[in-house]
């Protein structure tokens, strides 16, 4: 995980990154073309407005008139009217652009995530996938919907005004003028150092959000091994870190902004007294004068809005780049376009197309590394698997029993070599073809959150309620369902969290069971269920089981007996391979493990009925 998170996102600002995101702008052109519309209209009405109060000073205050006050004030509130207009259309349509693109990048992220290979998840923490989904996401939409207009409006309204200016009085623009270098050095000076700052928060954001997503999923094993404290320790470091980096940043402005707001007030001042002297010499007129001070109280702050506005998009990059690095990931296994058109995707299934799997499974001359790994697991590796057949895979913790499954799953692909079914060559159809009839139980079983007849329903989505129940009792799920309050519409809880591991593998078991796959896969699908389960499990999948191909992953060795084929892996290679008979007779490595795990179980029983 460290090297993953000190991956940095810090380049200068690149047109072809954002080049990136148009796909997900071009849909909204309408709601842009809006704001930036309205954005003109407001920035040529905020430079008129001042406008409004030198014709007033000239026309009705100096010159003690009251004469076209009506007609003054009616044009004053139409323009009012038009700003409050132009401001609302603005707002909709940035909130519309905000909304939709943020909806539209999670989307294409989720649907993305989908399409990854399972290496892509062994590599990536959770908590960083997540912060791309959610915060990177959500900081695009908002920097989008908002700073580019805002960024525009501030542009056009520093133009306008400094043209207007020039054109009341070159004098005293120049005056104004001449600040500009001062401010414009102080806010590259400060926005660099805040930057740096706010970039760091959200480097330590993400690892926050990793910390607290392990923190919360892992919390048995902290609870078990009592580590609480040492979580507390390490979660308090992340968040000192981040204040400490937020506080940096909370003071450079605390400097930044009182400074600007002095360099305006000293703009202001010259201008009121250079501007004075000009009133009494009759240079100007005291309504332009007004003009001045205000537009010079007001100036800098749309300047100082154009720097930060640049930062925050020069920032916000690194969100892009973030978000585009996991768009752009791509799976280690991907079905060729000729497939895709005859069976469908993950999204769009040609099911009409998807042949029925026998079950007839063949590794011919088939050597396979893994994507990161240098030497080969398997060397030109055959094996013929009849429909049917019974495969059971042995070896110690770390062997590489997993391999072979994986293959089979087409999770990973041969690096030479080919994995026929049904005398096929598996690459000649769809991954989704072949998952869909391929039955998982895993040593860890998932729970969706929901009730416990909901997940025994995902095995098979149009089944019905009795058949569920049925799949329950085949596989003793229904001893489970008896001791909830609620049976079968018992809220399991988030990631099954209400129910025990060995609970849980029994729904999962039944969950496959429903789907009726052609092929099961069984991944020590009963280490965590107790001996007298394990044997009413053993009885149902002996039944159910005939007649369907099967590899189960096992630990414990006399569950595999009547195994038709077994496989015992070390170091990643097959070392041995026959029927649980023929292995014993060979007195090789199958033989020390059984014998050895035999003496083990007899002294454990031993101990049980004697203590």
């Amino acid at each position: 995980m460290a090297a993953y998170e000190e991956q940095e996102y810090d380049k200068p600002f690149s047109i072809k990154v954002w080049g990136k995101m148009l796909p997900f702008f071009k849909p909204y052109r309408k709601y842009f073309a809006v704001t930036l519309g309205m954005n003109i209209f407001l920035a040529g009405i905020d430079v008129v407005v001042p406008l409004f109060q030198s014709f007033a000073i000239d026309h009705f205050i100096t010159a003690d008139s009251l004469a076209g006050l009506t007609a003054f004030a009616l044009v004053y509130a139409a323009v009012i009217v038009l700003q409050t207009v132009c401001v609302y259309f603005s707002v909709r349509a940035a909130t519309t652009i905000e909304m939709n693109v943020g909806k539209d990048l999670k989307w294409a992220q989720f649907a993305h995530l989908q399409t990854l290979s399972f290496s892509y998840y062994n590599t990536t923490p959770v908590g960083y996938i997540h912060a791309r989904v959610m915060s990177d996401t959500l900081r695009i939409a908002t920097v989008v919907a908002w700073g580019l207009v805002d960024m525009f409006w501030a542009l056009l309204y520093v133009v306008s005004v400094f043209g207007i200016m020039f054109f009341l009085n070159a004098r005293l623009a120049l005056v104004i003028l001449l600040i500009v270098p001062c401010i414009a050095a102080l806010t590259v000076y400060f926005q660099n150092k805040i930057l740096h700052w706010n970039r760091k928060v959200r480097k330590i954001n993400a690892q926050i959000t990793s910390a607290y997503n392990e923190g919360i999923t892992g919390v048995k094993t902290s609870k078990s091994m009592g580590i609480e404290e040492d979580n507390e320790k390490a979660f308090f470091e992340r968040t000192s870190q981040m204040h400490q980096a937020a506080s940096r940043s909370a003071k450079l402005n605390a400097i930044y902004v009182p400074a600007i707001l002095l360099f305006g007030s000293v703009a202001a001042a010259v201008v009121l007294a250079r501007g004075g002297a000009m009133v009494k010499e009759d240079i100007i007129r005291l309504g332009t004068l007004s003009v001045f001070i205000s537009y010079a109280v007001i100036i800098f702050e749309p300047i100082q809005q154009l720097a930060r506005l640049l930062a925050e998009l020069i920032s916000c990059q690194a969100n892009i780049e973030r978000v585009m690095d996991l768009l752009e990931q791509e799976p280690n296994v991907v079905d060729r376009e000729d497939v895709l058109l005859r069976y469908g995707d993950a999204f769009h299934p040609k099911k009409e197309n998807w042949e029925k799997i026998e079950g007839d499974i063949v590794f011919e001359d088939v050597s396979f590394r893994y994507p990161d790994g240098k030497e080969f697991v398997l060397e030109h590796f055959n094996l013929h698997v009849p429909a049917g057949m019974n495969v059971a895979i042995v070896g110690e913790t770390g062997a590489g029993k997993s391999t072979l499954v994986n293959l089979v799953g087409r999770f990973f692909e041969p690096t030479s070599g080919r994995i026929l079914i049904d005398g096929v060559d598996y690459k000649e159809r769809s991954q989704l073809w072949l998952h869909s009839q391929i039955g998982y139980v895993l040593q860890n079983p998932h729970l969706f959150s929901g009730t416990v007849r909901e997940n025994i329903r995902y095995g098979r989505l149009t089944a019905s309620d009795e058949e569920i129940e049925e799949a329950a009792r085949n596989v003793s799920a229904d001893e489970v369902v008896r001791k909830l309050e609620k049976g079968y519409d018992s809220d399991v809880g988030e990631s099954g969290g209400r129910l025990s591991t060995g609970e849980k593998q029994l729904i999962s078991f039944a969950r496959a069971i429903l789907a009726n796959p052609s092929i099961f896969v069984l991944d020590e699908a009963t280490s965590s269920i107790d001996t007298q389960t394990e044997q009413l499990i053993q009885q149902a999948t002996a039944r159910l089981l005939k007649g369907h191909t099967s590899f189960i992953i096992a630990h414990r060795l006399s569950t595999i007996r009547q195994a038709d084929l077994i496989l015992v892996v070390k170091d990643g290679k097959i070392i041995e391979q026959g029927t649980h008979k023929e292995l014993l007779l060979e007195k090789g490595y199958y033989y020390d493990l059984y014998s050895k795990q035999f003496e083990e179980e007899a002294s454990m029983k031993a101990f049980r009925i004697y203590g």
